[in-house]
């Protein structure tokens, strides 16, 4: 996951927290609204900041696999 990408999941997430609470959503239902919600939050701003860089914030970066990729690389060393 490339930085923005963990960026962009928190904006999402913190939205997400603040507009249930705003709304004091109980319920699945409600939870689910506020969590479309707030994860538009964040595809909009996903949108507009690839709009203005003119590149894409998703990468082909996963994580686990750079992990792994590191791991086997220190086995190799030894």
């Amino acid at each position: 996951m490339a930085d923005w990408e963990l960026i962009l999941t928190m904006v999402g997430e913190k939205a997400t927290t603040d507009i249930t609470t705003a709304k004091d959503s109980k319920g699945f239902d409600e939870c689910k609204e506020s969590a479309v919600e707030g994860g538009t939050i964040a595809k909009n701003t996903r949108k507009e900041l690839e709009k203005k860089t003119g590149k894409s914030v998703v990468s082909k970066d996963n994580y686990l696999n750079l992990t792994q990729s590191k791991a086997k690389k220190e086995l190799e060393k030894k």
